[in-house]
């Protein structure tokens, strides 16, 4: 059985964390009871807020379940926020052990370049970046075999030495789960007026179970969720046009978990053959297909996100 998180968790900044009668079984217990996520150089923190100074908003795109398609909704909520040539946007890959981002965006086997004002993210267009572990390493197969510290680590690089420039859209994937990534994100950014998350699911119950802990977990350390997405909705035949549910939502999917934590439901994306195909070949799937359902459902979403966030 999973350890769950303690209802009266003390908070990653408190000085009881770990330590407390309360934290006894969490899963998190020994790495706050060690101080890591609470003891930090001040300069670093003061390097972090400054770079995030210039971002208008910083969104984190959660799950607690892997294989939901997080980080391919994360790369397409990112295509289409940077459909406006006017906007700025950027995703942050901290899934360290799974970088997806360099494949799905179609600039794996890019190089990282550094100059006198920090490392450089990748471009894919004018107006859209990305950066992520996957762009450091020698091969895309090469395993990246690290513990919680110099994950968080790398995490403090990228936010406080990375030139991101201006930025209208921070997008930051990160793994499944509730680890050593989500308490370094969550210390590193609630000072710096964090937008909020995005938490994303399918819809059959065993990811359901995961992501209600995922969003206790974003209440326990006060980060906003701007809402729920529900991805692989359904499937439609692309022989017959027949619709079907592979993933059947037996407790009522992500609407009715959106209802009963009191929280938005910004839509849902059905599962496509054609956006998997996009990201495994790194192409636009919105130059590709932009007439189709799926693209439609993309951008209805974006709209729910922009209205939710207070555009």
């Amino acid at each position: 059985m999973e350890n769950e998180i303690p209802e009266h968790c003390p908070g990653v900044q408190s000085e009881a964390a770990g330590k407390a009668s309360t934290c006894d079984g969490c899963p998190n217990q020994k790495i706050c009871a060690s101080g890591e996520v609470t003891v930090e150089d001040p300069k670093i923190m003061v390097g972090i807020q400054e770079r995030m100074l210039n971002v208008k908003h910083k969104i984190l795109v959660l799950s607690g379940k892997g294989g939901v398609g997080k980080s391919t909704l994360t790369s397409m909520i990112a295509r289409v926020f940077a459909q406006d040539l006017t906007k700025n946007v950027a995703v942050m890959d901290i899934d360290i052990c799974g970088p997806s981002a360099p494949r799905i965006m179609g600039v794996e086997g890019e190089t990282v370049h550094q100059s006198g004002s920090g490392w450089s993210p990748v471009y894919i267009g004018e107006n859209l970046s990305v950066m992520s572990v996957g762009l450091l390493l020698a091969s895309p197969d090469d395993a990246v075999i690290w513990r919680g510290p110099k994950k968080n680590g790398l995490i403090k690089q990228f936010l406080s030495e990375v030139d991101w420039g201006s930025l209208d859209y921070l997008l930051m994937d990160t793994p499944p789960g509730t680890s050593d990534e989500h308490l370094s994100i969550a210390q590193y950014m609630l000072p710096c007026q964090l937008t909020g998350a995005i938490i994303v699911t399918s819809p059959q119950e065993i990811s359901l179970l995961d992501v209600r802990k995922e969003i206790n977990f974003c209440r326990k350390v006060n980060i906003p969720i701007i809402g729920i997405v529900e991805n692989m909705s359904w499937f439609v035949c692309p022989k017959c046009s027949k619709e079907s549910e592979i993933f059947l939502a037996t407790t009522g999917g992500a609407r009715q978990m959106a209802s009963e934590f009191n929280l938005p439901f910004l839509g849902q994306i059905p599962l496509d053959h054609r956006l998997t195909q996009a990201c495994d070949e790194g192409i636009d799937f919105f130059e590709e297909y932009s007439d189709s359902a799926t693209a439609s459902a993309f951008i209805q979403l974006v709209k729910e996100i922009k209205a939710h966030i207070k555009e």
